[in-house]
């Protein structure tokens, strides 16, 4: 329940139900790089072809990775099935999202500029069964739900559903005889994990990462989306990207160059240098003697991003 607080006396803010699923889609792909940091393509997509319309198509510039956006009003449609067979149509027709891509934004580019691996489905709604909840939420899937809320004055609420720490294995199985969506996906994309990052760590260094992500988490909406080359820690957007090494932990921060003040020069400059992490500072830490100095760097880009 959500209430609001006037001079002392709780008024409960009623929900209010999206009587349409078109109500919810319009609101969530106007303010789809507000939510989830992606930039809108096209809604309603259409493939020559296909017997499937896609509701949303996005582009998700951190991970340079197509995203396929669904919104559910119904509880008996199994997402998993769903969710593999889209995906299944975005890396068999990979020619006809990059003609999307360039005819929307006016690029000339091929499909090898992309990252496929890291393509995904969005699977949003205002309520998702228990079952479809547990059947889409494993660890290895590369699909992310969330429930959308709308209370009084438009209060708007988005809640991510948790991934379930199993194995995508144990889960399904494939026949190499006669591929699936399931086999074909799964040839293609790989989901990628905080679990998998840290064992490229030491001991040392994992402890070291679990403690800044323990700081970091304490903070007002903060939330976590793992990618190919790092962990990224988000407020609107990314504000620190962590890459795991074996004896130090990379942090890029997400301020343009000018912008962070840094009184122990610890950071250094990577505004003209190639790296996957957002934003123009990188520093390495290895131990946690800088520990409290090397947050308040950080929480300059979070400040910003908070604005």
């Amino acid at each position: 329940m959500l209430f609001k607080n006037t001079k002392g006396k709780l008024e409960l803010i009623r929900s209010v139900d999206f009587k349409l699923e078109s109500q919810l889609q319009k609101l969530v792909d106007e303010n789809l790089f507000h939510i989830f940091g992606l930039t809108f393509i096209k809604d309603q997509f259409v493939i020559e072809g296909e017997p499937f319309r896609l509701d949303t198509v996005a582009y998700d510039s951190s991970s340079n990775a197509f995203v396929v956006i669904e919104y559910k009003n119904t509880k008996s449609v199994s997402l998993v099935d769903q969710g593999y067979t889209y995906l299944q149509i975005l890396l068999k027709r990979k020619a006809d999202f990059v003609l999307l891509y360039n005819e929307q934004f006016n690029q000339a580019k091929t499909a090898k500029d992309f990252d496929w691996t890291q393509s995904r489905i969005i699977f949003i709604s205002s309520m998702f069964t228990d079952y479809q909840k547990r059947a889409a939420t494993f660890e290895d899937m590369p699909f992310a739900l969330y429930e959308i809320s709308r209370y009084d004055n438009e209060i708007i609420a988005v809640n991510p559903i948790g991934k379930v720490p199993v194995r995508i294995g144990q889960v399904a199985k494939t026949n190499k005889d006669n591929p699936s969506a399931f086999d074909i996906v799964t040839g293609e994309i790989e989901v990628y994990t905080e679990e998998k990052h840290l064992t490229k760590g030491s001991e040392g260094i994992q402890s070291l990462y679990e403690k800044i992500k323990e700081s970091l988490l304490s903070w007002p909406e903060v939330t976590i989306d793992v990618k190919k080359h790092y962990i990224a820690f988000k407020a609107q957007s990314n504000f620190t990207d962590i890459t795991i090494q074996n004896r130090a932990l990379k942090i890029f921060i997400n301020l343009r160059k000018g912008e962070l003040i840094d009184s122990q020069n610890m950071t250094r400059d990577i505004s003209n240098i190639g790296h996957h992490g957002n934003g123009d500072y990188q520093l390495q830490m290895s131990s946690d003697d800088d520990f409290e100095y090397v947050l308040s760097l950080i929480k300059q880009a979070y400040k910003k991003q908070r604005n």
